[in-house]
């Protein structure tokens, strides 16, 4: 049970980082400048890079054996998507 609840909580954040993702893209646009877009852009990227890591995941939970530890190197690369999207935000917002 264990591994199935791991890989939805996977699914949830990265839907969860798409809606921030599509927020921060209508926002850059709406804005119209080229920092805005800018952000748009690296937005996307970081979103992009995050799905990999966790389509991954979910891939090796879903096999049915016993998953191994997520690897440190792909953890960071997922903490360090997620804030650098909040990064990202905060330059849209302010």
């Amino acid at each position: 049970m264990q591994p199935e609840r791991t890989r939805l909580a996977w699914r949830r954040t990265t839907l969860s980082a798409a809606v921030a993702a599509v927020l921060a893209v209508k926002a850059g646009l709406h804005s119209g400048s080229a920092t805005g877009i800018t952000v748009c852009a690296v937005c996307c990227a970081l979103w992009l890079a995050f799905l990999r890591v966790a389509h991954d995941r979910i891939r090796v939970l879903a096999s049915g054996a016993p998953p191994p530890p997520l690897a440190a190197r792909r953890a960071t690369a997922a903490a360090l998507c997620a804030v650098a999207m909040a990064a990202c935000a905060v330059v849209l917002v302010v």
